[in-house]
């Protein structure tokens, strides 16, 4: 820590503190994660240890950059870029609300860096707007890659399994929710399809407080699924566990009101059944959605959040539903 000085405290993760601090050489302002190892024979928790593989690999303006990593004590600190705010307090702040212009460009940016994950195989596995974080410049950044996975096939080049007990739930998509542990990077487009509706609606489509709730919610909305649009549903391990009235599908001018026509057309490319034929996230980028008035605003004119902007909603915040516990449950799934 001599290169660095604490001047201030943003938040608290999993795993520790959050804490403002300055690169003492350079004078840049950082964010400091220090994170405990509470039992030694523990090690690293396993998300932090993914985070920061992943993080010193990936070289993307859309994603947040991890500067330093050392140890300290019986713990470490991960060193990233100062972000003073997130999609999920922009989209909260009624004092200044997000234009469509706006929201278009924030989604340009989502997408621009989750297809530089995708095109490099890494899942991200839990995009929602409080992991989508604002720099000053009013820059969106891919953060919080605790939960991201190296895709790769076996020797008979197929998928390996894959925890399902990943993404938190108003943004966990329904191979998820029915237990599947095969799937692949389409679980971040259904995520992106939700969270392009929260920017339009400025709250979630789908917001179950418990996950039979959320997979209700989602069939009762797109109405009751079938081997013909959605086909493996059948051989999905928690399938049989659970049955839902019938349910037709209900109008997306209903669901997602005051909508414009491109971008609901696009919402519906993101949130289907078939995984196997969600739009990816190159493809979303030419999409009419982005060439249509209004158009995506240039950097100049988004917001720019200043210091504290996400103290100012940090008792409101939407917390992921993923326990400590269940993290370390984990390690048996990490890939080194």
């Amino acid at each position: 820590m001599e290169n660095y000085t604490v001047t201030g405290h943003i938040g608290e993760g999993a795993h520790g503190l959050v804490l403002r601090g300055r690169h003492l050489p350079s004078g840049r302002d950082v964010a400091l994660k220090k994170v405990k190892v509470r039992r030694l024979e523990d090690g690293i928790p396993i998300n932090i240890l993914r985070e920061s593989k992943i993080l010193k690999f990936v070289d993307c303006r859309y994603i947040v950059k991890l500067l330093d990593f050392f140890p300290q004590g019986l713990g470490f600190v991960l060193v990233f870029e100062l972000m003073p705010s997130g999609l999920w307090e922009m989209l909260h702040d009624v004092e200044n609300p997000i234009t469509p212009a706006q929201g278009k460009s924030y989604m340009r940016m989502l997408l621009m860096g989750l297809s530089y994950l995708h095109k490099n195989h890494i899942m991200h596995r839990d995009l929602k707007p409080a992991n989508l974080l604002i720099s000053f410049e009013g820059e969106l950044k891919i953060a919080d890659l605790g939960q991201a996975r190296l895709m790769w096939m076996d020797s008979k080049n197929e998928n390996r399994p894959y925890t399902h007990q990943v993404a938190t739930r108003w943004y966990r998509a329904p191979e998820l929710l029915y237990g599947a542990k095969y799937y692949t990077e389409a679980v971040d487009l259904w995520a992106v399809g939700c969270i392009l509706s929260e920017i339009i609606m400025k709250s979630p489509i789908f917001p179950g407080e418990t996950d039979i709730e959320q997979l209700a919610m989602v069939i009762s909305s797109l109405g009751t699924p079938t081997e013909e649009t959605w086909p493996g549903l059948t051989s999905l391990p928690d399938y049989n566990k659970i049955t839902f009235p019938e349910s037709r599908r209900v109008p997306w001018e209903t669901l997602v009101p005051d909508c414009p026509p491109d971008a609901l057309n696009l919402i519906q490319k993101f949130l289907l059944y078939d995984a196997d034929k969600r739009i990816t996230a190159q493809e979303a980028l030419s999409h009419a959605y982005f060439f249509t008035p209004p158009l995506a605003c240039p950097l100049s004119d988004m917001p720019k959040p200043k210091d504290g902007h996400r103290n100012k909603f940090r008792e409101r915040e939407v917390k992921a539903d993923i326990s400590i516990e269940e993290l370390f449950k984990q390690l048996s799934d990490f890939v080194p």
